[in-house]
């Protein structure tokens, strides 16, 4: 298996293990936010969307459009940070998504 090969199959495993990590928190939803929540210019639409709203409707669909027609991958991420801000106050640690998004943003910052 080729090293780009490999690099794509720990970037699925990571989309997969952000997913999971959404379920486990209970803030994966069925429904998408309304149309016009997509419109934000804030970064992470934070104006328009909880934080796990814009991990699963706008992160993990973009990636897995980029991913399956073989589109190039951001070169740099910085996801973690804004996670961790997130759940800082909460009940819930986040702390399992947390460290899948730090795995995502390194295996995007090697791109």
């Amino acid at each position: 298996m080729s090293d780009e090969n490999q690099h794509l199959d720990l970037l699925t495993d990571g989309l997969l293990r952000i997913e999971i990590e959404l379920r486990q928190l209970g803030v994966w939803q069925a429904e998408p936010p309304p149309q016009e929540a997509f419109q934000s210019t804030q970064p992470f639409c934070l104006d328009t969307m909880e934080f796990p709203q814009w991990l699963q409707f706008v992160f993990l669909e973009r990636m897995k459009v980029l991913v399956e027609h073989n589109h190039p991958l951001p070169s740099a991420s910085g996801i973690a940070p804004m996670a961790e801000e997130h759940f800082r106050g909460r009940p819930e640690s986040g702390q399992g998504l947390v460290k899948a998004l730090e795995e995502m943003d390194r295996l995007l910052t090697r791109s």
